[in-house]
């Protein structure tokens, strides 16, 4: 239990199962272990969680505005806009995914930009290219995308109309409003509807 606290403690990244084995030999029981782990936690202000396929230590999400006083904030959490998530939940719900049929998913263009925003932080990658007319790149989430959401593999994403049933996603509502338009100036309205030719963008 020591050597498996000292590595997942020590690594700013998740420790996945294969270094831990490495570590406390094939005979351990991983799993028994991190369990182990975590019950003696309960009462301590971070936990060990199952992420982008590791382990990793966090803080409690209770302990979350003592945090915000203390420190500020999260500065180093990157921003992303509506637009931006819009895509990326595309991406993560409907893997591989071609940016033509990101278009068709969100109702209108989605720009080059976003794409290379999404991939700068690491979110998304190339996948296989579609078997379609011209072999298009089709996109990925990455590692890094659950380990930023707290995903341990993407079977762990939440269902979309359970978010829609909260009022946490409108994906009809984000395709046509409050998401800015290339080429359209802050405060500008756009057409109430995007055209056949989807000849609106992010």
């Amino acid at each position: 239990m020591a050597r498996v606290e000292a590595v997942v403690f020590a690594s700013p990244e998740p420790v996945t199962r294969e270094l831990l084995v490495r570590v406390v030999g094939k005979d351990c029981s991983i799993d028994l272990l991190v369990e182990d782990i975590g019950n003696e936690l309960a009462g301590r202000p971070y936990e060990i969680v199952a992420v982008a396929g590791g382990w990793q230590f966090r803080t409690r999400l209770r302990h979350g505005e003592v945090l915000q006083a203390a420190l500020g904030g999260t500065p180093s959490a990157p921003h992303i806009t509506e637009g931006e998530m819009l895509v990326l939940a595309s991406v993560a719900y409907h893997q591989p995914v071609t940016r033509r049929g990101l278009a068709d998913i969100v109702g209108r263009e989605v720009g080059r930009e976003v794409i290379a925003r999404l991939r700068e932080l690491d979110f998304i990658a190339s996948g296989p290219r579609s078997p379609q007319p011209g072999a298009p790149f089709t996109y990925v989430t990455t590692r890094r995308f659950l380990e930023h959401f707290g995903l341990d593999t993407l079977r762990d994403l939440p269902d979309l109309e359970a978010l829609e049933d909260a009022g946490l996603l409108d994906r009809k509502g984000a395709a046509r409003t409050g998401i800015p338009v290339a080429g359209q100036e802050d405060g500008e309205e756009g057409p109430d509807e995007a055209g056949p030719g989807l000849d609106r963008e992010f």
